[in-house]
């Protein structure tokens, strides 16, 4: 099946050839280069900033991390799947600001119960994703263009909803501020980073589904050889669909819990944040030309991220210079899977 539909493998007997006794380890192999070099990186880069930075090591600046994460770790799970595929999906980063916005809209002016709005605000990942997958597999759309006029639809559409005011989701002492609980929990006066629990869960959920399901093998099928993958039988444009759709769904998941870490959202906020979900998982091994990738790689690349975001203010690094910084990092990380592309043609 493997060599029919062109799924790109991890280990190949030319590069078992070429490799090195490091890169030949089983264990290596099994786990993957690029992971390894990954969490050295993050290592690195934590006992960098710790050593800088007395506040880094203070437990509030952990919850700050797990708050970026939190919400990058899920649009990098959906992304994924889109990137796997050969495709992209620029509009997660706004959405996820509209569909908060939506959801939190029907609690405080609507007055519907909390359930509503965290029910409301999932459906409308699922719905924009939907569209998004239908443009690019029906319409035949390229991905880049589709996602990003559905960016600026969104944009649009959250301001038009709210009326351009800012909106909050209810706080944690209030009477249906129960939401927040779900990511940060009161223990005694400390807060336990909960959402912690659910990204690990829902990252093992995701990788058994896309390396042991059909589904999976199919849309990772799709980014290796498209046409090969159609002439085999698979309905290409089902499983095309369905990455955007996980897409949606977990930008839906990130809305909540950016609601969930941060006072209020702003109508026509989230823009460049697509760009650190999808750099995370370029960081963690997703390939940009598709057929590649790994949810484990993503969490530790989503990681390298919310550690950079984190860390850099606390050092003395002004805002503009951050974001040169990890462009930096960004195009480094593309260059690598350029050369992992050279490689493996």
């Amino acid at each position: 099946m493997r060599q029919r539909l062109g799924i790109r493998g991890d280990e190949t007997m030319t590069d078992k050839k070429q490799g090195n006794a490091f890169t030949n380890n089983p264990i290596v192999r099994a786990i993957g280069v690029q992971k390894i070099v990954v969490v050295i990186v993050l290592i690195a880069m934590i006992l960098f900033f710790s050593a800088m930075s007395p506040a880094f090591r203070q437990y509030s600046t952990l919850l700050s991390i797990m708050d970026y994460t939190y919400y990058l770790a899920f649009l990098g799970i959906g992304v994924t799947f889109c990137l796997i595929t050969g495709g992209v999906d620029l509009s997660i980063g706004t959405g996820m600001f509209c569909y908060a916005l939506i959801g939190g809209y029907l609690i405080n002016y609507v007055h519907t119960p909390v359930i509503v709005g965290i029910l409301a605000t999932v459906a409308c990942g699922l719905i924009a994703g939907t569209i998004n997958g239908l443009i690019v597999s029906k319409g035949g759309h390229a991905p880049f263009l589709a996602t990003l006029c559905m960016m600026m639809i969104l944009r649009g559409l959250g301001a038009l909803v709210t009326g351009g005011a800012s909106i909050t989701w209810p706080g944690a002492t209030a009477p249906n501020g129960w939401t927040r609980t779900l990511f940060k929990m009161d223990m005694g006066g400390t807060k336990v980073p909960l959402g912690f629990l659910w990204v690990l869960i829902l990252a093992v959920v995701m990788s058994i589904f896309l390396n042991r399901s059909r589904p999976g093998r199919y849309i990772i099928a799709i980014g290796s050889n498209k046409e090969a993958t159609r002439l085999s039988g698979v309905n290409v444009a089902v499983y095309q669909t369905l990455a955007y759709i996980i897409s949606g769904l977990f930008t839906g998941l990130a809305a909540l819990a950016y609601s969930s870490a941060f006072q209020s959202m702003t109508p026509g906020g989230g823009g460049g944040i697509e760009l650190n979900a999808i750099g995370g998982a370029i960081i963690g091994g997703t390939s940009m030309s598709g057929g590649a990738g790994t949810i484990a790689g993503t969490i530790l690349g989503v990681f390298i991220m919310s550690v950079l975001q984190t860390g850099l203010p606390l050092i003395g690094i002004q805002a503009n210079f951050q974001q040169i910084i990890i462009g930096i990092v960004l195009i480094v990380a593309v260059y690598i899977d350029v050369l992992k592309n050279k490689k493996l043609a």
